[in-house]
């Protein structure tokens, strides 16, 4: 009977350029605290404390190294890294130590630089829900994660701010003499991106976040206009919390509209300003950013169990559940609805954890004697566990299914998954499901999972 292959290789991604961030040694990959990962489908980004490298599987494709400009006084470092995938444009976000949200283009350009509030960025989050017979409303956002801190960027604003950033280079680029910009000018040279940020410290400082979804108003609000978001938080203090996170729309709708369009005729003006004074005397002196209020955040519910403390979060495509892993070695399932553990795994110490949607039943395609292309509903949603102790992945099948898989891959190896698309259509002539990939960093191999059983 011939061995069963459950991966794919895609290509290798091992280059000299790697050496930067420590390639060369065995298990290099994980065993760096420091070394990030974020993958795309045509890209791979890694990143140590003050480099980033982007670099494609396929042959002849294009490396790019970026060395963000950091504060030697404050120690900045790179601590977050995610793509920004829309229709036509692709960006890499980067979170810094200080606090500071950048995003840079595919030739290593910086776009846009933003203080989001002081203190370490943890994670770049970025996920959306379609329009569908399951979800009234849609809604796509970029999430960023700090200690007891949670700000939320809607995806259409960050993607009007990169439409713009290229219609601005296209012209530079006719410009005879493009202007250069002032060095002191430069922490505030940029369009100020409108966001929500809340305080989530109620029940101590959070190593992982999320924000889970929609969620309906309290009982006593329930004409209110405003939206509602819950987000479920995880760190030493309690495993897990959840909160009521409410936009900041106390001011009405002028006052909404007045927070999204007030920062960008602010910058509009302070630049007009600048042309018109350029002959005064300039300021010494830095204006310095001042932190954003904090909107209000409701706590929901609390898990303390003493020693256990969370460590890592993942959120299913539709938000619904989450994995969490804690540091006695369980992972726990969340229902993010309900606020309830429906699942408890034991033994799998520093596992990483992804969900991925799978083929487990064919009778579609044996019913059928000619070409049968899966649909959605073909596909069931499981989670694949990476347990690095062991060398096994395995693949469960959700929510209370039984193991579908194991399948083993070598030590130094570390498990990924395409950041969200922005503006990808449900609608589509083929359904794309979620899937995993598998990166070997010994040999720079990368694989995916199949996604069949057979």
């Amino acid at each position: 009977m011939a061995r069963r292959i459950h991966t794919t290789e895609l290509g290798c991604i091992a280059c000299d350029d790697l050496t930067d961030l420590g390639a060369g040694k065995e298990g290099w990959l994980v065993g760096n605290p420091n070394l990030l990962t974020a993958l795309d489908t045509h890209s791979l980004a890694l990143a140590n404390r003050y480099l980033a490298l982007v670099l494609g599987w396929s042959d002849g494709s294009d490396r790019v190294k970026i060395r963000p400009e950091l504060s030697p006084i404050d120690a900045e470092s790179i601590t977050a890294l995610e793509w920004l995938v829309f229709d036509d444009v692709r960006a890499l976000a980067i979170g810094t130590s200080s606090g500071y949200l950048m995003i840079y283009s595919l030739g290593g350009d910086l776009i846009h630089r933003q203080m989001i509030h002081p203190g370490q960025i943890l994670k770049l989050r970025v996920r959306g829900t379609k329009r569908d017979l399951t979800h009234e409303t849609s809604s796509e956002e970029v999430c960023v994660v700090m200690p007891g801190v949670i700000a939320r960027f809607d995806g259409s604003d960050i993607q009007n701010m990169l439409q713009r950033s290229i219609e601005e280079t296209h012209s530079r680029f006719w410009d005879q003499k493009p202007k250069r910009k002032d060095p002191e000018e430069f922490g505030n040279s940029y369009e100020r991106i409108p966001y929500q940020l809340w305080n989530v410290s109620k029940y101590g400082s959070c190593a992982d976040a999320a924000i889970t979804g929609i969620m309906p108003p309290p009982l006593m609000e329930l004409q209110s206009s405003q939206r509602y978001y819950c987000a479920v938080t995880i760190g030493e203090d309690a495993v897990i919390s959840a909160f009521r996170l409410s936009e900041d729309r106390n001011r009405s709708l002028v006052g909404a509209i007045l927070s999204k369009v007030v920062p960008v005729t602010f910058s509009t003006i302070a630049s007009l300003s600048r042309m018109i004074w350029r002959s005064e005397q300039k300021s010494t002196k830095k204006s310095e950013e001042k932190p954003q209020p904090f909107a209000r955040a409701s706590s929901l519910t609390c898990l303390k169990d003493h020693p256990r403390k969370g460590e890592k979060l993942t959120l299913s495509p539709s938000g619904t559940l989450a994995a969490i892993t804690d540091s006695l070695g369980r992972i726990l399932l969340l229902d993010t609805q309900a606020l309830v553990v429906v699942r408890l795994w034991k033994g799998y110490r520093d596992a990483s954890c992804l969900f991925m949607e799978m083929l487990v039943s064919r009778e579609n395609a044996a019913s059928s004697s000619t070409y049968y292309e899966p649909v959605k509903s073909d596909y069931c949603l499981c989670l694949a566990i990476h347990a690095p102790r062991k060398g096994i992945i395995e693949i469960w099948q959700m929510r209370t299914g039984p193991r579908l898989l194991t399948i083993q891959c070598a030590k130094g190896s570390k498990i990924l998954q395409p950041t969200y698309r922005f503006g990808s259509s449900l609608a589509s002539p083929s359904y794309v499901p979620l899937e995993v990939f598998l990166l070997n960093g010994d040999s720079g191999q990368l694989s995916v999972l199949n996604r069949s059983l057979n």
